[in-house]
């Protein structure tokens, strides 16, 4: 999905009074055995309501901390992004926040009226009609039954579901079920609007008609707090952004920033340190074919050695040798293969195939391949490679390279780097 820029919107200088939501050291816990969990649940309520439960911060067997202590603030028409992994709490800490689930630890204050966009229509009556079911849900929202009449033709128009509405909901397919949630939702005018992986409703133009609203509605100075799997989407709306994994969090700043270390994190996992260069032992002229691989690696358009070369910037890769013979129809074949990726074979680049035959020279030297930009995205990489004379006879190879690609720039869902330039034409 496509989200139109709502950065661009501009909103006033902040104060104390602009804050609309403050969470203070936010922990929650949960059981991951059902019987324990039922039991707990029962001993909580019973505490509870004896007035004995107090906050704790200690775990019980086979509890663990979906949220531990998480602090932020939202002012009023600023948008925050939440990102990580899945289980990392983000959509936890978006039900604690709409009043659905109590904190263990710390707490939430809001300032204003909530909107949660959160398993749109998950909450309607199957057995109300959808009118029925719009009275109900905006009434929950917090909107009296007069302010309800004046904007239940404005919520039907917007939900496109006709003469639907006066049927049971069970009879709706999933999407006329969201749609009408999230028209519910947006047409209470909230302070705070909570959108939880659920802007992708109905088809293609219902969906724009939704990012228009949500447009008006930031304009207004609505507060969003968005999750989206989607980096793009966080770029587009969110000014700032934190960064959740298993329940903690691990960075809060601009949304860039965060996008950053969130797709590094998420590229290279544990293999973010992977070889940047690799040396191999020199053999003697007994134990050597004629041309020996000696060493694997990158430099810049400056001819600095690089540990990790970025994608789009301009790239040279070095194959370092060691020689006993001069060689005047050599050739270099190289395959690029992503580590844990789908496809078989990112790039094959073969010194045969571009009609470019290689003179080894006796001696220590290199064979240098430009790139005026590495188009593969970032990630982490193995190479297979070799130095050979012809088809058949082979000087020595290299089955595996490891090596890692990072971006100076977001590159979510992309397969390649395209190189672009913009510019308006006048016609």
């Amino acid at each position: 999905m496509t989200i139109i820029n709502e950065k661009a919107i501009v909103a006033p200088q902040s104060s104390e009074s602009d804050i609309v939501l403050s969470a203070n050291g936010v922990s929650k816990k949960f059981c991951r055995d059902l019987k324990r969990s039922l039991m707990y649940g029962v001993q909580d309520i019973t505490s509870e309501l004896l007035g004995l439960r107090e906050k704790s911060d200690k775990l019980r067997k086979k509890e663990f901390w979906a949220l531990d202590n998480v602090s932020f603030e939202l002012r009023r028409g600023e948008a925050l992004g939440l990102v990580g992994k899945n289980g990392s709490g983000k959509s936890t800490l978006l039900r604690i926040i709409a009043g659905l689930i109590k904190p263990d630890a710390g707490c939430v204050e809001v300032n204003g009226r909530v909107a949660p966009l959160i398993a749109l229509g998950a909450g309607f009556n199957p057995i109300l009609t959808g009118r029925e079911n719009i009275y109900a849900n905006m009434s929950i929202l917090g909107l009296s039954k007069k302010e309800i009449d004046e904007r239940f033709d404005e919520v039907i128009d917007f939900a496109e579901i006709g003469d639907a509405i006066d049927a049971p909901v069970q009879s709706y397919s999933s999407g006329m079920a969201a749609r009408l949630g999230f028209a519910s939702a947006i047409h209470t005018e909230p302070d705070i609007l909570l959108i939880d992986e659920v802007l992708a409703v109905g088809d293609v133009k219902f969906r724009a008609k939704c990012e228009r609203r949500l447009h008006e509605l930031r304009r207004k100075g609505t507060s969003f707090v968005l999750v989206s799997h989607q980096p793009s989407a966080i770029l587009n709306v969110c000014d700032t952004a934190i960064y959740l994994s298993n329940g903690q969090l691990i960075a809060s700043s601009d949304s860039f920033s965060i996008i950053s270390q969130y797709e590094e994190d998420l590229f290279f996992g544990d293999m973010k340190k992977a070889v940047g260069m690799m040396t191999f032992p020199e053999k003697n002229v007994i134990e050597s074919t004629g041309v020996d691989i000696v060493s694997l690696f990158f430099r810049d358009e400056d001819g600095n050695i690089i540990e990790t070369p970025v994608t789009g910037e301009p790239c040279i890769f070095c194959v370092g040798y060691n020689s006993y013979v001069e060689i005047d129809n050599a050739g270099l074949n190289f395959t690029i293969q992503e580590v844990g990726g789908e496809s078989n074979h990112v790039l094959r680049i073969s010194s045969f195939q571009d009609k470019q035959l290689l003179k080894i020279l006796p001696g220590k030297h290199e064979i240098q391949v430009r790139m005026p930009y590495l188009g593969i995205k970032p990630g982490s990489y193995t190479m297979t490679l070799n130095i050979r004379k012809d088809s058949l006879y082979i000087f020595d190879i290299v089955e595996s390279f490891k090596f890692s690609v990072v971006a100076n720039k977001p590159m979510s869902y992309c397969l390649f780097y395209q190189p672009r330039t913009w510019e308006v034409v006048s016609n």
